[in-house]
């Protein structure tokens, strides 16, 4: 499970998370003044399926904090997030789980997907509903092409 923050238009950021073939499967929309760390685990409760306990959460590094660290695992899932450079406290990496982080270029390439579509990088639309159905519109569009 790959999770990734893209800035999409004018103030906006999305959250998406995907599955392992880059497969769109959550996602959380915010300000552009939000955290990436506020918008990790609203998003993965926007997955429809059950996560099995242990899944790995690939996130980057933009979302190493200790709290949520300890919520993803209090879901049950097992965070993969490289620390920053400037960290002062103790590493709570594994190296063995940080090699799954080369796979982050899955969810790269599906945040690359979503910028495709202009709407959605150009946000035109002044509601945040309407902004919201393109997003969802522009995520089952590009699953469909996956089959």
């Amino acid at each position: 499970m790959e999770v990734g923050t893209t800035k999409c238009g004018k103030g906006m950021k999305l959250e998406v998370v995907a599955d392992a073939r880059g497969l769109p499967l959550g996602v959380a929309l915010a300000a552009a003044n939000t955290g990436e760390t506020d918008l990790l685990v609203p998003a993965l409760r926007d997955v429809p399926l059950h996560l099995p306990p242990g899944t790995p959460v690939i996130a980057d590094r933009g979302h190493d904090s200790a709290p949520l660290r300890d919520e993803v695992e209090d879901e049950g899932l097992v965070p993969v997030i490289p620390h920053r450079r400037n960290r002062t406290r103790a590493s709570r990496n594994d190296g063995r789980r940080l090699r799954r982080y080369r796979r982050r270029w899955t969810i790269e390439r599906t945040n690359a997907w979503l910028h495709c579509y202009r709407a959605l990088a150009v946000r035109w639309t002044h509601h945040l509903f309407m902004y919201e159905g393109l997003v969802y519109l522009a995520l089952i569009h590009r699953a469909l092409q996956r089959f």
